[in-house]
């Protein structure tokens, strides 16, 4: 019965608990010998069960009788627990985004960081690429295709410059090409108020600014290179 300790019973209790279900009322000596556990154990962990409120007892000839209460005792301590915690979470919450919002700088490294970049440029409505390299897709290979299906399905529109005329035919993109010869492994994504350098490497890595000023410069510089690429 693992299941039960997601509602808050710890083994013993567990095992008391589904006896008492299979058993139906019954003495301390009763559940010792079903659920192979000490007398003493059974009165330590009815009386947990009992300030739970998922076991009761009668008395019957001065002997304690307990008795399972009705399973649907914990779907209700799970409602009371999330109704609690309710206005907690939404003082972290609400704590989290505040902190949240001073964050200026973060580093990503490996692949899943990565993906963390890319899917938060899933909340903007353009992204501009300077400097796109063909080992980007080749290090997330498959992981693009799903990006780029969900930027096509939010109307997510992208500016491209690359520098390998093997960057081709993204969805809702406009690509222009500068000459191989200054092809490197560095890009550079803007999206919103920020901007992500990002080394495409065998380990790649990637450090993300969240700065308004910062992202305008390179906006400036993305659009001065624009001007320059050919398509």
């Amino acid at each position: 019965m693992n299941d039960l300790k997601q509602a808050g019973l710890t083994e013993n209790e567990s095992k008391v608990y589904v006896a008492l279900i299979d058993l139906g009322p019954s003495l301390a000596g009763q559940i010792s010998r079903r659920t192979g556990l000490h007398r003493r154990t059974v009165y330590d962990t009815t009386e947990m069960l009992i300030k739970k409120g998922v076991v009761g007892y009668i008395l019957k000839n001065n002997r304690r009788m307990f008795q399972a209460s009705d399973p649907q005792k914990f779907l209700d301590i799970l409602d009371e627990r999330k109704e609690a915690l309710g206005s907690t979470i939404l003082e972290l919450k609400n704590k989290f985004q505040s902190t949240k919002e001073k964050e200026e700088t973060n580093f990503y490294k490996g692949k899943e960081g990565l993906k963390t970049i890319f899917e938060d440029q899933l909340n903007t409505k353009e992204v501009l690429v300077l400097g796109a390299s063909p080992m980007a897709y080749e290090t997330l290979q498959f992981y693009f295709k799903w990006y780029d299906q969900k930027r096509k399905q939010k109307k997510i529109h992208m500016r491209v410059i690359a520098q390998d005329r093997k960057i081709k035919n993204l969805p809702l993109s406009e690509i222009r090409y500068l000459p191989e010869k200054y092809s490197n492994p560095v890009s550079v994504n803007i999206y919103g108020d920020k901007t992500a350098i990002i080394l495409w490497a065998q380990k790649p890595m990637a450090i993300v600014i969240k700065n308004k000023e910062i992202s305008q410069g390179y906006r400036n510089y993305f659009e001065l290179m624009w001007k320059i690429a050919k398509p």
